[in-house]
């Protein structure tokens, strides 16, 4: 666990989504991502939405200023540094985290990367077969084969849809 300045960056993103899940959802859209992340100098706090039928630029900026004002009036601030507020859409590769987001997924194209390696690899892409709760049935060429291939879910450190070129 990351902590900066006593504060731990899992109770930030814990807190902000507690506090902006619900003005999401009045609006019909899925919280899909939070990030609270440094890059050079600068904090972003990063808040992924969608829809059905995609999320658009006026949806985003809408949820931005609704969310803003919400951070802004939190007592005690929970964030440790000033940031940049970015709203957006999670994007065609968009993270595959909850039990929801796997159940989605399945015969989709997909991307994992494992905590550790199976045979030298922790990179796989393919077409999830199936979504047990626990596991996952992967199927991907390796080389001219078609291998199927299972993982238990605490094996994938990071999952996210794939585009298949």
């Amino acid at each position: 666990m990351k902590i900066i300045g006593g504060f731990s960056l899992a109770s930030v993103v814990e807190t902000v989504q507690k506090e902006v899940e619900p003005l999401i959802e009045a609006h019909h859209f899925e919280l899909v991502d939070i990030e609270f992340v440094k890059e050079g100098k600068s904090w972003y706090l990063r808040v992924y939405i969608d829809k059905p039928g995609g999320i658009t630029i006026e949806d985003c900026a809408m949820a931005s200023d609704q969310i803003s004002e919400k951070l802004d009036s939190l007592e005690p601030d929970p964030f440790p540094q000033a940031y940049f507020l970015e709203v957006s859409s999670p994007g065609a590769e968009r993270p595959i985290k909850t039990s929801n987001d796997w159940e989605k997924a399945v015969g989709k194209y997909i991307h994992i990367s494992l905590y550790a390696p199976i045979d030298g690899q922790k990179v796989f892409e393919g077409t999830l077969e199936d979504y047990s709760g626990s596991t996952i049935s992967l199927s991907y060429m390796d080389k001219t084969r078609k291998i199927n291939q299972q993982f238990e879910l605490k094996q994938i450190g990071f999952a996210r849809f794939a585009i298949k070129f």
